[in-house]
């Protein structure tokens, strides 16, 4: 069992960035895929970006170019710059981790955080 603790969130400006982490209890946190997904009030969750132990990246089209994935295998941790924010990156962020990588990308991952708000609001 592997649990995942998002922190981080919280009140963003447009244009602003904010960062987000996630740290897994495990011994084996190498072997598994991170991802981030949001889920904004009223719609669908989304990938937001996902890494592979191998350094696979993935982002959302709406994310790409602005947010960035990275992942600290020593400290069992992920992180999620977010630059350039914009109002409709407000949502709950969670982290989510599986050791088969097609998981992640398909929001089926095996283990999942509590999530963390994000509102962007001037």
């Amino acid at each position: 069992q592997v649990q995942l603790v998002e922190s981080g969130g919280g009140l963003g400006e447009p244009g602003g960035s904010l960062g987000l982490s996630c740290v897994a209890t495990t011994n084996i946190f190498s072997i598994y895929t991170m991802g981030w997904y949001r889920q904004a009030p009223g719609k669908q969750r989304e990938l937001v970006a996902s890494l592979t132990p191998g350094g696979g990246l993935n982002y959302g089209d709406s994310v790409r170019g602005r947010f960035s994935i990275s992942r600290d295998d020593e400290k069992n941790m992920v992180y999620l710059q977010m630059n350039s924010l914009k109002p409709e990156d407000t949502a709950v962020y969670y982290c989510a981790a599986d050791s088969i990588p097609l998981n992640v990308l398909t929001m089926q991952a095996k283990y999942w955080g509590q999530g963390t708000q994000v509102t962007v609001s001037s």
